[in-house]
């Protein structure tokens, strides 16, 4: 039984990111303490057995209250068929965070419903700006581990231990890119989940500073 309640107790831990130096965990389990939904309908976002939940009728955006510049942000996610969601980094609270920021897709793209989309649309991907290596989601219904790194101006994305993205946004020149995406140039701002109107569930997020 001891050996038992040591484990649980491990696992609550690592779920929490309590056991990596130097990083901060996000969430509580319990409530959304440090976060604030924007342009929320339905449900919004809730919290179910130490998960954010972005309900199908859910969604919005919902960031963190401190802004970050430099950083690693580490978390896990679920996907249903279809899914689609995003990580908003260096957002501000106002406007569409893929363009005014930077959004890190979340997409189950394998759906038939997104055949023929664009490379930079697909999961991992800097939206419609750099295109991730496919090939590493795990089937929908099971746990991926995601890890996000921004660090300058260069973003690189793991996707259950492999690097899908490794971009340098010094490297994007192309001047209608550049004009349609003016959150490249930002240096800081919130990091947080972009609802889309699909079921994507959270977990065991953590963050730390460069």
């Amino acid at each position: 039984m001891r050996t038992l309640l040591a484990a649980a107790a491990a696992f609550s831990l690592a779920a929490f990111g309590q056991t990596e130096a130097g990083f901060t965990r996000l969430f509580d389990g319990k409530t959304l303490t440090g976060w604030t939904l924007i342009g929320g309908h339905g449900p919004g976002y809730v919290v179910k057995d130490e998960m954010i939940v972005c309900p199908k009728e859910g969604g919005g955006n919902l960031f963190t209250q401190k802004e970050y510049a430099n950083f690693v942000f580490r978390f896990e996610f679920k996907l249903t068929p279809g899914a689609n969601n995003g990580v908003g980094i260096r957002a501000p609270l106002e406007g569409d965070a893929a363009y005014v920021g930077m959004e890190i897709q979340i997409l189950d793209h394998d759906d038939p419903q997104y055949k023929g989309i664009k490379p930079a649309q697909k999961h991992g991907s800097i939206y419609l700006v750099a295109a991730a290596k496919t090939g590493f989601l795990k089937p929908v219904g099971e746990w991926n581990s995601e890890e996000i790194v921004a660090d300058g101006r260069k973003i690189k994305v793991t996707l259950n231990g492999t690097v899908i993205t490794d971009a340098n946004l010094g490297d994007v020149k192309d001047p209608e890119t550049l004009k349609a995406h003016p959150g490249l140039a930002r240096t800081t701002g919130h990091v947080g989940f972009l609802g889309h109107g699909s079921h994507v569930e959270f977990r065991s997020i953590r963050i730390k500073e460069l």
